[in-house]
């Protein structure tokens, strides 16, 4: 049995290529979006703003989706993410044709985004689970991550290099790709059949946060993840590090964001044939310490070319990490709270993204550009020390848990 033997799963296939063209949709708009605001407004918060106008909505209705992502067909659910995904792009190509000046409206589309990503997030983890059998988990999240991290290659230069003929023709390019992710999801199936529907209550929506809190190894893992990448929000600030720092356009701007997904994809494919299977925990701090470090020297170079290499250890770093805690979440988790338990898995990687994002402008507008990336790199190692510590049982961890199939 080959590593991609996992594509004979027509399910799967067709999953993977929709948030394949999906990703490379969102991930133009996103170098256009912040391009766009700082060229208008040329203040690194508002490249904050972005990322806060992600999480609030997001942070808001998580829970709420992880609770439907178990009681509700995980497949309308990914497809409806895509739908509204897709009117965010058309929103932004009318703004766009109507020459609007205001960043208001495009704050509006992004607080819209992260609302579907909301829901987007915890119903696309667990639906991974019930598109292959279990011993074709590893390598299907394998090349799941892969493909996206080639998607956030390929996207961003194509995103600045659109960008140069004007912001319609790139959500122009955006709303084409969403549509076919959207015809995409129509023919999957899944082999899920929800539990008896339940009233939503409190008590529902905090299970998995419960949960999480009962496994000290998910709980560590998520915990690392939070707490340290919430720090490392460099590549939020890209724009004002291309245009102020660097003295490179769109196109340039579209290499380094680019260049940390390089960095995760090499290491994703390498991790499909040669996947990590003992010495797990230390592994996973191992990626995180590589990130952090990473970040500072991103943070102290003024060369185009150290820079793009400085991003690449940092999609290096993230992919190691992200790799053994998506599995250890998977592998942990009973079905039946399989879409709670990746709502909190969400909360915690939103909050560490577009959270982090957040303290990255607020960071460069109080300390300055520089200044903010390297406190934010070293405030990254030295939090991951501290988790060393403070979660012994996750450093210790040689090999994944086995499958949760019991109730909890």
């Amino acid at each position: 049995m080959t590593k991609f033997s996992v594509l004979k799963h027509r399910n799967f296939t067709f999953f993977v290529i929709a948030r394949f063209l999906s990703t490379i949709a969102v991930q133009i708009q996103s170098v256009a979006v912040g391009w766009q605001i700082y060229q208008q407004t040329g203040k690194t918060l508002d490249l904050g703003l972005i990322g806060l106008a992600q999480f609030l909505p997001f942070a808001m209705l998580i829970l709420i989706a992880g609770h439907f992502a178990d009681q509700w067909n995980r497949r309308w659910i990914v497809l409806s993410c895509f739908f509204v995904e897709l009117i965010c792009g058309l929103l932004l190509l009318f703004f766009a044709r109507m020459d609007l000046h205001s960043t208001l409206p495009i704050f509006s589309v992004m607080a819209l985004y992260g609302a579907a990503r909301a829901f987007m997030m915890p119903a696309s983890q667990a639906i991974l689970v019930n598109l292959v059998p279990t011993e074709n988990l590893a390598s299907a999240v394998a090349l799941n991550s892969s493909l996206y991290h080639v998607a956030v290659i390929a996207a961003p230069p194509l995103g600045g290099l659109l960008y140069l003929f004007g912001t319609e023709t790139v959500y122009s390019i955006v709303t084409v790709l969403l549509s076919m992710s959207v015809l995409l999801m129509l023919p999957i199936r899944v082999n899920f059949t929800p539990n008896k529907r339940e009233k939503m209550s409190l008590n529902r929506l905090f299970e998995g946060l419960r949960f999480v809190r009962s496994r000290p190894i998910i709980f560590g893992a998520l915990s690392l993840d939070l707490l340290a990448v919430l720090f490392g929000g460099a590549t939020a600030l890209l724009p004002a590090y291309a245009s102020d720092v660097l003295h490179v356009d769109s196109v340039g701007l579209g290499l380094l964001r680019g260049a940390p997904a390089l960095g995760a994809t090499l290491t994703g494919i390498i991790l499909g044939f040669f996947p990590i299977t003992r010495r797990v925990g230390a592994w996973m701090f191992f990626g995180v310490l590589i990130f952090g470090g990473a970040t500072v020297i991103f943070g102290l170079s003024d060369g185009f070319y150290l820079s793009l290499a400085a991003l690449f250890l940092i999609g290096t770093g993230d992919m190691i990490s992200v790799y053994i805690r998506h599995i250890v979440v998977q592998l942990e988790t009973p079905d039946e709270i399989r879409g709670r338990v990746s709502a909190v898995n969400s909360v915690f990687i939103g909050a560490s993204n577009e959270l982090g994002e957040f303290e990255s402008g607020v960071s460069a507008a109080f300390l300055g550009l520089v200044p903010a990336v390297v406190v934010g790199g070293c405030l990254t190692i030295g939090v991951t020390l501290m988790c060393m510590f403070a979660f012994p049982v996750l450093r210790k961890m040689d090999e994944f848990p086995k499958r949760s199939i019991v109730n909890h």
